[in-house]
């Protein structure tokens, strides 16, 4: 497991930054970004996590303290049923599964006839106290979307932690024993690659064949699709880049990549992120930025107080920066993988 450590060279979006974000889309003959129907819920329960990976943007790790309390839990759920046309709630964390509001949260969810996403990191499934972790989720019929940056033991442990690659391995199995990823099955299980550095992910559909053949020949492990999604720099990202001396090369290597095309299924427009204190964003990297959602006519740091209903922000407009060129540059990158 990698030492948590505080973020030393935070890369903070400036205005100059978010005019050169529009300005492209201006030249490709595309308006400002607003939202369109919204139709996922994405919650970030805190920053508690058992791993401190080299690429999280959202610099989890073991000692981290940001936690969702049982209001901001009880209002989100509130929120939902008043939002029938939210079909998905997609928890992310840090590991979701660390904080006390989780399992209340899905269950909570699945009463109201929702899909609920678990962005899993594996190996929590395996850690001491979570040992019915996994056919809870399978009970609850949640879909799990797991991290796994290499199908190879000394890519992962490099990006994530010596023992992480056994670990992850082990719970992909438990999740294919019960169901998990295998054909036929209710039960969804995605993988997610993302590079070991400041390079572009490879084409996702070839990708996802080796990931698919490497995995079963080696460990018999089945899963259904691959999603690739390109590094942020933001956070530890963007310390790594400094490091490197590569923070220049790689924005570059973002904005030359432009691709038009991934714009309109960015998963901003379609989604509205929540934190952990109950403040609203557009996604999940404005809220490590602290890029709060624009609420017309609202507060300037809006949360789940000050809206009643989700549907209601449909059509807002949505705040970018530079880093807003990850998710648009070769094949796109968003929650749900690669864009075009």
């Amino acid at each position: 497991m990698l030492a948590d450590r505080a973020p030393r060279l935070p890369v903070l979006p400036t205005a100059a930054d978010d005019a050169r974000f529009d300005a492209t889309l201006q030249r490709h003959g595309l308006g400002a970004l607003r939202r369109a129907r919204i139709t996922t819920l994405q919650v970030n329960v805190g920053r508690l996590c058992n791993l401190a990976c080299h690429h999280c943007h959202v610099e989890a790790g073991p000692k981290r303290t940001e936690s969702l309390s049982a209001e901001v839990a009880d209002r989100l759920l509130e929120l939902l049923a008043a939002s029938p046309g939210v079909e998905v709630l997609d928890l992310t964390g840090g590991a979701p599964e660390m904080n006390p509001q989780f399992e209340r949260l899905v269950t909570g969810a699945r009463q109201l006839g929702r899909r609920v996403i678990d962005r899993c990191n594996l190996t929590i499934l395996g850690e001491t106290g979570f040992e019915g972790l996994a056919e809870f989720l399978a009970a609850q019929r949640v879909e799990i979307v797991a991290s796994l940056p290499c199908y190879t033991e000394s890519n992962v442990d490099r990006q994530r932690g010596r023992g992480t690659f056994d670990g992850s391995i082990a719970a992909l199995r438990r999740l294919n024993q019960l169901g998990y990823g295998r054909a036929g099955s209710a039960l969804r299980l995605d993988l997610v690659y993302n590079p070991l550095g400041p390079s572009l992910p490879p084409a996702q559909r070839q990708l996802e064949e080796d990931y698919k053949r490497e995995l079963a020949e080696r460990f018999g492990i089945e899963f259904d699709r691959l999603l690739t999604l390109t590094n942020m720099p933001i956070r530890r990202f963007a310390e790594q880049l400094a490091r490197l001396g590569k923070t220049e090369d790689y924005q570059a290597l973002l904005v030359n990549h432009f691709n038009p095309a991934t714009v309109e299924g960015l998963m901003c427009r379609s989604q509205v992120s929540v934190d952990w204190r109950g403040r609203l964003y557009d996604c999940d990297f404005n809220l490590m930025l602290d890029l709060p959602l624009r609420l017309e006519g609202g507060p300037s740091r809006p949360t789940v107080w000050d809206v009643d209903r989700l549907s209601d922000l449909g059509g807002s407009a949505i705040a970018t920066a530079s880093h807003c060129f990850a998710c648009t540059a070769g094949a796109g990158s968003s929650c749900s993988g690669a864009l075009a």
